[in-house]
């Protein structure tokens, strides 16, 4: 029998539903980190269903270095202008920017494959595709610029 503490355990830990988060307990028999094996593959099979989707609405984020030597502008692409007012779109574009600024990446393609600097377990691909599975839609990069002095 899963407990409810170990269903709000989970979800605080991911931030997917509830249910979900049960169903991936009783599917891995109350095994905690079989359960975020199985919730991370949903994630990424939730990403690549929504792939061909339009990305018509986003926003600009910007992001300046503290030492005021290196700055980003980032254009971060999702479905709907409800998600993208949604903090946690607005986060996830502020750390891709900081990320680039830290990492003088290059372009998309690299940029997608580097490890997260915040999280080097995961790549920016599997951070993005996990905003994808928790905020329901496609979420893209569709264009960044670095600036250094």
């Amino acid at each position: 029998m899963i407990k409810s503490s170990q269903v709000k355990k989970l979800r605080e830990k991911t931030g997917v539903s509830m249910m979900e988060c049960k169903k991936a307990l009783e599917e891995s028999r109350g095994n905690e980190a079989l359960a975020l094996d199985i919730l991370c593959q949903k994630g990424k099979n939730i990403a690549l269903k929504k792939l061909e989707r339009e990305t018509k609405q986003g926003i600009i984020e910007a992001y300046i270095h503290s030492n005021s030597k290196v700055g980003v502008l980032l254009e971060l692409n999702c479905e709907t202008d409800f998600v993208a007012r949604n903090q946690e779109f607005k986060s996830l574009a502020h750390d891709l920017a900081m990320h680039i600024a830290g990492m003088d990446s290059q372009n998309i393609k690299s940029l997608l494959a580097e490890p997260f600097v915040k999280n080097p377990e995961i790549t920016i691909k599997d951070l993005i595709d996990e905003k994808i599975a928790k905020l329901g839609e496609n979420i893209k990069v569709s264009r960044f610029i670095r600036y250094e002095l």
